[in-house]
């Protein structure tokens, strides 16, 4: 659910909330959220596509890196000012920190990305070309949708911890579920599932 439909939803249900309560809410609260479905999500493809996209906040130029597998989970997004070897490091330090090698790494043609894949990730196969990164773009685009609301972020660190919190949720809600992969039957199945996961991380911070 985005920061523009929080606020909606809840006042159909009798519960009035401004936006910025809406973005508070997923500051504090996010981190446990995405740490809890990170845990319970399943185990992602051996194929990663990584791409960086450029937003503005607060008009200054930032980059957007994002990691999916060939599936479309949402491995991890970074937020960096530059666009370089170094930024690149970084970002796979962060990936690999979490996930197994990948067999296949798929980017676009940034150099970058190029000494440190075959440093960090040894034997794997690195694809660039950007024709073949369309599942990356595709997962850019909610970010794309948000790029108005993300002007009124009040800093780099928020806009981190909000759409961190988007793709771990898209990953359970919307990847998951199947919406046109899997059957009607199906797709309800991974829907408890999803609010299953959803449930246990709310009960944790009740009873935290």
């Amino acid at each position: 659910m985005s920061l523009s439909q929080q606020p909606k939803r809840l006042l159909y249900r009798g519960i009035s909330v401004s936006h910025e309560a809406a973005r508070t809410w997923c500051i504090k609260f996010g981190p446990h959220f995405r740490n809890v479905i990170k845990k319970r999500e399943p185990k992602p493809a051996d194929k990663w596509h990584l791409d960086e996209m450029v937003v503005k906040i607060n008009g200054e130029q930032f980059y957007l890196w994002r990691a999916v597998d060939k599936d479309g989970f949402e491995l991890d997004v970074f937020l960096q000012k530059r666009r370089n070897k170094r930024s690149a490091t970084r970002f796979l330090s962060r990936l690999l920190g979490s996930y197994l090698k990948p067999r296949v790494v798929v980017t676009d043609k940034l150099r970058s990305y190029n000494k440190p894949i075959k440093k960090m990730c040894e034997g794997t196969d690195h694809h660039s070309h950007k024709g073949l990164n369309n599942r990356v773009e595709n997962a850019h685009q909610p970010t794309r949708r948000k790029e108005k609301c993300l002007v009124k972020f009040k800093s780099p660190k928020s806009v981190q911890l909000v759409l961190s919190l988007m793709g771990k949720t898209r990953n359970i809600f919307a990847i998951s579920v199947g919406r046109y992969s899997n059957s009607a039957e199906l797709q309800r199945i991974k829907f408890q599932e999803a609010k299953e996961i959803w449930q246990s991380a709310a009960t944790e911070l009740l009873c935290a």
